[in-house]
């Protein structure tokens, strides 16, 4: 019987267009749940254009580019900081209560927040718990950020792990051993790959 409804569950949500993203994302690393794809298509969540924990507190989503399968805060306890903006690659893995930082207060008037570069993340990283990172940094493809780490500055070569405070290289991954998986249907959060271009263009702000 159990497994009769959860068919029917699925074939049932197969069927309605609206809900595409529920369907076709089951199974991947960040899949949509249907209570998160309804309130952004109803306008309560417009701006946050993929699905959090409802823990988690996302800044200015406008300044936030997330590729395929990647949902900064779907965790909870996440702080996601969008001011000066943030770019996430695709298939990168965010665990709980990491803190994305892209702006830093002022030194004389902690009511301001000082211009600082983005934060560019590449593809299939993962950002272990209760890591921090700071404005300005950039990790290259698949950097593994190990829990509770502070990242300072840039690792941009990629294919290492770091971890400690401030984060420093632990150890140096192999590329051809490190596998960048790819799924059939690709989604940035609540948008179809197909479709991100022109949501990016009319709703998203460039990044600094």
């Amino acid at each position: 019987m159990r497994r009769w409804l959860r068919d029917f569950y699925w074939n049932t949500i197969r069927r309605i267009p609206i809900l595409s993203a529920v369907y076709l994302t089951r199974g991947t690393q960040t899949p949509v749940p249907i209570w998160s794809l309804l309130a952004f298509r109803s306008g309560l969540r417009r701006h946050v254009y993929w699905p959090t924990h409802s823990s988690s507190v996302v800044v200015d989503p406008a300044f936030i580019h997330i590729g395929v399968e990647t949902s900064p805060g779907l965790m909870p306890g996440c702080y996601i900081q969008g001011t000066n903006g943030i770019e996430i690659g695709d298939y990168t893995q965010i665990a709980a209560g990491v803190a994305i930082i892209s702006a830093n207060h002022a030194l004389n008037d902690n009511r301001k927040h000082l211009p600082c570069a983005s934060v560019r993340i590449g593809s299939h990283c993962w950002i272990g718990a209760h890591a921090v990172i700071l404005p300005g940094v950039e990790l290259g493809c698949y950097t593994i950020v190990g829990a509770g780490s502070v990242v300072t500055k840039s690792f941009c070569d990629g294919f290492q792990v770091i971890a400690g405070n401030p984060a420093r290289i632990i150890k140096v991954l192999s590329p051809s051993e490190c596998v960048l998986h790819r799924s059939a249907e690709e989604f940035h959060g609540f948008i179809a790959a197909a479709d991100f271009p022109s949501f990016r263009d009319r709703h998203l702000k460039s990044l600094i």
